[in-house]
C-alpha cells in the first residue's frame, strides 16, 4: 500500500513539474489537460480525476469539456491540480504558475501581488506540513495555513479545505481546514491526507459557476434511455467512486447518445456534477497543494 502511494506521488510530482514548464500563453487548455493525464498513464498511474486547470479568479473544479478552445494567457495566474492512482491509491498535488511575459500585461504592482499569491500559498502549505504529526488536532493545521496568510495581508478560502485519502476514494473521512477552528480531531499515524491552501486579496467567498464538467457516481437508478443505462454501467465499471469527465466518454461517434445521456444521469441523481467555482469578487486565486502520510513525529510528503 505505501509502495503504492509513493509510486502515485512520484508520478504526480515528475508530471507537475513537467506541466510548469511544458505550460505557455496562447496554449489550449485542453491540450495541457491532455499533456497532464497522457503522461500520468505513460508513466505508469492512472488520473485520479480530471486535471483542473483553474485560472484567475476561477478557483476549482475546471477542466476542459469536449473541445474546448479557451487559451491561457500571457498574466494569468493558473493553478494546475492533479491527481494519479497506482490500484487506487491516490496522490494529489497542486501549483500555480504566472504564465508567459506578464510585465507586458500586468503593472509592476499586479506582477508583484501575483508572486505574493503563489508564495503565500506555498508558505502556507508549507507551515501546515511542518505541523503535522500523529495526535495533532485538525484544528491546529486550519490555525497554521490561515495564520501564515493572514500575517501577509491575504485571505484564506474558508469553504474549501483539504482531504483525507483512501483506495479508490479523493475525498474520504476528514476535511483538514484552511482556517482556524475548533476542530479536536486528531490526526493518525497512517492517515493519509493532501493539505492544499488557497489565498486570495478578495474576499475569499466563492460562488458557483453555470458550468460543470467533472462529474461523480452517486447511486445506481432506473434509465429510461438505453443510452444513459449504458453510460452509467460504462461509468461505474471505469470509474467507480473516482470523478470523471466528459471528454473522457466522448468521441465522434458517440457525441449526441453521450450528450443526452449524460444529462438524464444528472437530472436523475445517478452521478454528481460539480460546479465550476469562482472568487466571488472577481479577485485572483493561488493554490498549493501536496499529498502527506501522517508519521508519528512528523510526515512523509509523496508528492515532493
Amino acid at each position: 500500500m505505501i509502495e503504492a502511494y509513493e509510486k502515485s506521488g512520484k508520478i504526480v510530482s515528475k508530471v507537475r513539474k513537467m506541466a510548469t514548464d511544458y505550460i505557455e500563453a496562447d496554449m489550449k487548455i485542453l491540450e495541457l489537460v491532455d499533456f497532464v493525464e497522457s503522461n500520468i498513464i505513460e508513466m505508469g498511474a492512472k488520473p485520479a480525476f480530471p486535471c483542473n486547470i483553474s485560472i484567475n479568479e476561477i478557483t476549482a473544479h475546471y477542466t476542459s469539456p469536449p473541445g474546448d478552445e479557451s487559451t491561457i494567457k500571457d498574466g494569468d495566474l493558473v493553478k494546475i491540480d492533479l491527481g494519479a492512482h497506482v490500484d487506487g491509491y491516490i496522490a494529489d498535488s497542486a501549483i500555480t504558475v504566472l504564465v508567459g511575459d506578464s510585465d507586458t500585461v500586468l503593472t509592476e504592482t499586479e506582477n508583484e501581488l501575483n508572486h505574493k499569491l503563489i508564495q503565500t500559498a506555498q508558505d502556507a502549505l508549507e507551515s501546515a506540513i511542518n505541523t503535522i504529526k500523529a495526535g495533532v488536532e485538525l484544528g491546529e493545521i486550519g490555525t497554521a495555513i490561515e495564520e501564515t496568510i493572514t500575517q501577509n495581508g491575504l485571505n484564506t478560502i474558508p469553504s474549501l479545505s483539504g482531504h483525507e485519502v483512501d483506495q479508490y476514494l479523493l475525498h474520504s473521512g476528514i476535511s483538514v481546514p484552511n482556517k482556524k477552528e475548533e476542530n479536536h480531531h486528531k490526526i493518525e499515524e497512517g492517515d493519509v491526507l493532501a493539505i492544499e491552501p488557497f489565498v486570495t486579496y478578495g474576499s475569499g467567498l466563492l460562488k458557483d459557476v453555470n458550468e460543470t464538467n467533472i462529474f461523480k457516481f452517486l447511486k445506481n437508478r432506473p434509465m429510461r434511455m438505453v443510452h444513459a443505462k449504458k453510460l452509467l454501467h460504462n461509468i461505474v465499471s471505469d470509474y467507480g467512486s473516482l470523478e470523471f469527465c466528459q471528454r473522457w466518454l466522448i468521441n465522434d461517434n458517440n457525441k449526441n447518445h453521450i450528450n443526452m445521456a449524460m444529462r438524464q444521469l444528472i437530472n436523475s441523481g445517478a452521478i454528481y456534477a460539480y460546479h465550476v467555482l469562482k472568487e466571488k469578487s472577481d479577485a485572483r486565486v493561488a493554490q498549493a497543494e501536496h499529498t502527506v502520510i501522517v508519521e508519528k513525529d512528523g510526515c512523509k510528503v509523496i508528492t515532493l
